[in-house]
């Protein structure tokens, strides 16, 4: 198996300290919670809930995390997070319960979900995941109790297709016997500068007092401050919108690489030039996979279908990100040509099948659209990736390679710039003497390479 698969989820500081404002009218000043007042459940341990659960650990005396991984559950309790946003050490220290046992969560009453809302195979919003929290919560339900949803949702989720299901399973009324409230997830995997208590939280509810009550729950944690949005569906939006923006300015970026290899222009050369201007944006070309700008945009544009607004903006920006593998493969294959290796028999090294740099998380990377598309050409493919043991299995017929054998290249195909690979010295020279670098993120510089080898990035 790949270290990640789709599991429900996506500084200790004083008690008298307050939360920051932000720069926004509608924040306000939170005094930290009573930890007596509220029995937390976090529903969902993944990348975004184990964090949650243990900060929140650090200032109720009672949260219970609840996952329904059984074997998720004996890792976390074994002290082992494989997400590796959570310490071995903070983990034994926190006082977080952790269980698989849903009945468990029968004394809570501030639940907060945080499971995956993925795509399908047709590229459409999979809420299965979240129906599922929601019948498990609804089970055990009291009056009094509040739901509040992280997972990233399009407007209107969480009052038309989660509410509906926690009333029917629990015989309550939303907003009369119980409330539910919307504060999406933010965590940036795999960042130790930006952790959960540094970034602003966006908080929402279906009543005044339940908003109250959702904005001291999260104040008692969050240094960076408190957002209060003025309805649900605005902080749904809000965030799919941060992700849809990503998407749509990298997808530019990407468009004008492709643009810019056709006419034999260094993109990153041309990135620097403009970025000389103090309003440039910053956005770099690359593969957009993961499980949340890759994502994100299909749940926005598929509300917007269904109102009858073509999302053109945000379908071109998609299908121009999708488009990039291919084009990879295809700027590799000529290279390979151009350098007389035989696809069969020359060694073609593929580095990094994380989607992102430096974290282990395989879902929706895009290093799968370039290993499918070069294993369709016959290519004689190594994969490494520090992150997949060596002799696991990647995808049908390709297994992890050892650090080892990834030399004497023909190609190296730098995918994911994973530390191990920029930290090793001598890390180019794994490359053949006629050999050709495929540097999707520009992180080397083309000049380490002899006359004889080729260089190529977006």
């Amino acid at each position: 198996m790949l270290p990640i698969v789709a599991s429900m989820e996506h500084e200790n500081f004083e008690m008298d300290h307050e939360v920051k404002l932000t720069s926004s009218p509608t924040s306000v000043l939170m005094p930290f919670a009573n930890p007596t007042e509220e029995r937390i459940a976090v529903i969902g341990l993944g990348y975004v809930g184990l964090p949650l659960g243990v900060s929140l650990a650090q200032s109720y005396d009672d949260v219970l995390g609840f996952d329904v991984s059984p074997n998720r559950v004996a890792s976390l309790q074994e002290a082992f997070d494989y997400t590796g946003e959570v310490d071995a050490a903070d983990l034994r220290d926190s006082s977080l319960v952790i269980s698989a046992n849903d009945g468990v969560l029968l004394d809570r009453n501030f639940y907060i979900v945080t499971v995956p809302t993925p795509i399908d195979s047709s590229k459409q919003p999979d809420l299965d995941p979240l129906r599922g929290a929601c019948n498990i919560i609804g089970k055990c339900l009291s009056p009094g109790d509040i739901v509040v949803f992280e997972s990233t949702v399009y407007p209107g989720v969480t009052e038309d297709v989660c509410a509906p299901i926690l009333e029917e399973v629990s015989g309550l009324k939303v907003g009369v016997d119980f409330n539910v409230g919307y504060s999406p997830e933010r965590i940036n995997p795999g960042d130790k500068l930006r952790p959960l208590e540094n970034i602003v939280k966006i908080v929402s509810a279906d009543t005044e007092e339940a908003l109250d009550r959702v904005a001291r729950v999260y104040g008692s944690i969050i240094k960076a401050g408190i957002h209060r949005c003025a309805s649900i569906k605005v902080a749904e939006a809000a965030k799919v919108v941060e992700n849809t923006q990503r998407d749509v300015n990298i997808a530019l970026m990407n468009e004008l690489a492709l643009i810019f290899d056709r006419l034999d222009i260094n993109t990153t050369s041309v990135l620097e030039a403009a970025a000389t201007k103090w309003n440039f944006l910053p956005f770099k070309p690359g593969l957009v996979g993961g499980h949340c700008i890759g994502v994100d945009p299909y749940y926005l544009a598929s509300l917007s279908e269904t109102i009858g607004q073509n999302p053109q903006l945000i379908m071109a920006a998609r299908r121009v990100n999708e488009s990039v593998a291919t084009y990879v493969v295809s700027a590799l294959i000529k290279k390979l040509c151009q350098q007389g290796v035989n696809m069969q028999t020359g060694r073609v090294g593929l580095f990094g099948v994380t989607f992102k740099e430096d974290v282990p998380d395989v879902r929706n990377s895009k290093s799968f659209d370039i290993i499918k598309e070069l294993r369709s050409y016959g290519v004689n493919l190594l994969v490494h990736d520090p992150f997949i043991p060596a002799g696991e299995e990647i995808a049908a017929s390709v297994t992890a390679a050892s650090l080892e054998e990834m030399t004497e290249l023909d190609a190296m195909v730098m995918v994911v710039g994973h530390k191990a690979y920029l930290a090793e010295s001598g890390f180019l020279g794994r490359l053949a003497e006629y050999g050709c670098l495929i540097d999707i993120k520009s992180a080397f510089d083309p000049r380490a390479l002899s006359d004889r080898q080729v260089y190529w990035s977006l």
